[in-house]
């Protein structure tokens, strides 16, 4: 089987409401000069869709902040890319899953440099990858934002210096979602507050979706997180 990796080409990037295909040699530092770099969002979409799904929640979000939206490397057959294949509901192979990280590690390595505050935030498939790269990388990441998501069901290496160093971590999710099943929401709500200082909104009558309250409880976070304004 192929090692996932990200495609360079197919990534989203920008600032504010800006974004564009990243140059695949560029860094977030070119044009900093000697400023500190902007935070960095790393936006991961769900199953069956692609770096084009992500970036309209950014005009809700604090200003300034850099953004980078990732395509997922497995492409599907009817359409749309995914992180993981589905294989029992809310309980993806591990090592697809580890490998996945390792991809989104990668290209980070290559194109954002380690001084670069990053926030990964990902929604449903794309929120199992937000948890599963701290889980693999604690030192990286300042912050996590996972919507509708959740978190691998087997014990990783790097979850004892996660539970250490505790980043804030917000987690959404909504009573009425019927794709990702209620054990893996519990079993999340359940591991994060071991693991890091989450803050774990349910919201009433919201689907598999993300609403207009939860993105500004969202906001909130990432300035608390982030100490922007």
């Amino acid at each position: 089987m192929t090692t996932p990796t990200i495609d360079p080409a197919a990534v989203l990037r920008g600032g504010g409401q800006v974004g564009d295909r990243v140059d695949p040699g560029a860094t977030e530092a070119e044009d900093q000069g000697d400023r500190s770099p902007a935070p960095l969002l790393l936006l991961l979409h769900g199953y069956g869709s692609s770096e084009r799904d992500l970036p309209g929640l950014v005009d809700h979000l604090p200003p300034g902040l850099a953004w980078a939206s990732l395509r997922a490397p497995l492409a599907l057959p009817q359409g749309g890319h995914a992180w993981v294949p589905i294989t029992v509901p809310g309980r993806p192979d591990a090592r697809a899953t580890a490998e996945a990280a390792d991809a989104v590690l990668g290209w980070l390595e290559a194109h954002v440099p380690v001084t670069t505050p990053v926030v990964p935030v990902g929604f449903s498939q794309g929120g199992l990858m937000a948890t599963q790269l701290l889980r693999h990388a604690p030192e990286r990441f300042t912050a996590a934002v996972v919507l509708s998501g959740f978190v691998l069901d087997t014990s990783l290496p790097g979850d004892a210096a996660l539970a250490r160093r505790r980043p804030p971590v917000y987690f959404g999710h909504g009573d009425a979602d019927r794709v990702i099943t209620a054990e893996a929401t519990a079993r999340t709500s359940a591991w994060l507050p071991e693991h890091t200082r989450v803050t774990d909104r349910l919201h009433h009558g919201l689907g598999h979706g993300i609403d207009a309250d939860e993105l500004a409880e969202v906001a909130t976070f990432l300035r608390d997180a982030l100490g922007t304004t």
